[in-house]
């Protein structure tokens, strides 16, 4: 497997677009955005697990009851939730689409994001309905990622490529979030296309694992989302014989999904709300997988673990107390923690207890923007990673003034 340019568009027959229709007001930015399939594609989804979801939540599970699915569309500025016409304006925001592309509005997939309990202006979008169409393009994956954005600081992208069959498949996929961003099947929008033939039940397999691998394991505030939606898009134009069963072919696609979902999941951890570092907890030596993502959520969750990594303080301890309630069955006397960077490694605890370490040293480590927090538990071969964020004054400014 390889990364490739192209986002959601690299795979063969996948066109993207955005437009500002101005759904927030004043705001001078793409707002709208469209992905669209050549073909009628496979489809398959995951969604928030918060029990307030947004109304295009609702309509996209009966769109997707067949498997099937054929294009995207997506507003940011407002979350269409909690509001009384909220499934009447998703239905029609899939009716938009459809009538736009010559496709049935039930193989549309709707998503909203922004702000909640306000009620969504269908106006803007009506209006820019022709021009959305007019912007799809067969290298519009940016254009459609900055249309999806709220308060990210930069459009999510990411492309692979896999041999499968003897024929090249992509995959391929844009993503948006910083704030509300805790596991609990992601917290986020996601949209990932392929041109793989695969059936659908398999593709929603890949895609529960994926989820399970990337967007379960980042979090930013330990908050979880009311209209987040991971969905995967399979035209199957690579030519490659179908995957009907969990085979090798499987198995490598399944891996290049996931690959392409943990790049986009990296980019929204270290894109987080105020975020200044991408803060990376490498578990190892666990009893189990179950075990290792525990602790390894936990040191991400950390509000005190966030706020060290912002002040460059290298505290073990901080992170010896999230593996501990983590509920990971762990022996505390054998956990080793390090920090590594681009700047070096730095060891501060060896058999739980802490060591005496070089703070200069220390410090660049922890300088660097991306920073790793290793935590090995002698316990077994259970590893995993999780994705987060420091915690800076700047979340505490966004979101005190997120709606005005």
């Amino acid at each position: 497997m390889e990364f490739v340019s192209g986002g959601i568009t690299a795979p063969k027959g996948f066109w993207a677009g955005g437009v500002r229709a101005g759904i927030k007001p004043n705001a001078q930015k793409e707002d709208l955005a469209l992905i669209y399939s050549e073909a009628p594609c496979a489809a398959a989804a995951v969604y928030t697990q918060n029990r307030v979801q947004g109304a295009p939540i609702a309509v996209t599970k009966r769109n997707l009851a067949n498997g099937r699915a054929q294009a995207v569309i997506v507003n940011s500025g407002n979350a269409n939730t909690c509001n009384p016409d909220g499934e009447e304006k998703a239905q029609r925001m899939c009716g938009i689409a459809a009538e736009q592309l010559g496709i049935p509005a039930e193989d549309v997939i709707v998503a909203s994001t922004g702000v909640i309990g306000q009620k969504l202006p269908m106006e803007p979008i009506e209006g820019a309905a022709a021009a959305l169409k007019a912007s799809l393009s067969r290298t519009g994956s940016g254009l459609a990622a900055r249309a999806i954005m709220t308060t990210d600081t930069v459009p999510k992208e990411a492309a692979a490529q896999v041999t499968l069959g003897g024929r090249t498949v992509t995959v391929g996929g844009i993503a948006k979030g910083c704030g509300m961003i805790h596991p609990n099947m992601a917290t986020m929008l996601c949209f990932l296309a392929t041109d793989c033939a695969i059936a659908p039940e398999l593709l929603q397999t890949a895609v529960r694992r994926a989820a399970d691998e990337t967007f379960n394991m980042i979090s930013v505030d330990g908050d979880t989302s009311t209209n987040d939606t991971f969905a995967v898009l399979a035209n199957g134009l690579a030519g490659n014989p179908v995957i009907a069963g969990e085979d090798e072919d499987f198995a490598a696609f399944t891996q290049a999904l996931t690959q392409v979902a943990r790049a986009l999941a990296k980019k929204m951890a270290g894109d987080g709300e105020g975020a200044t570092k991408l803060l990376i907890c490498r578990v190892t030596g666990a009893k189990d997988t179950a075990d290792a993502r525990k602790a390894a959520k936990a040191v991400i969750c950390s509000s005190l673990v966030k706020a060290a990594m912002f002040g460059e303080d290298a505290n073990c301890g901080r992170v010896l107390c999230a593996v501990g309630y983590s509920g990971a069955q762990v022996d505390v006397g054998k956990i080793d923690v390090a920090y590594e960077s681009a700047n070096g490694e730095i060891a501060v605890c060896r058999d739980g207890c802490g060591l005496a370490f070089d703070e200069e040293l220390a410090a660049r480590v922890l300088h660097a923007q991306e920073i790793t927090v290793a935590v090995t538990l002698h316990d077994g071969d259970g590893a995993a990673e999780a994705y987060g964020c420091d915690l800076t004054y700047d979340y505490v400014k966004i979101n005190g003034d997120y709606r005005t």
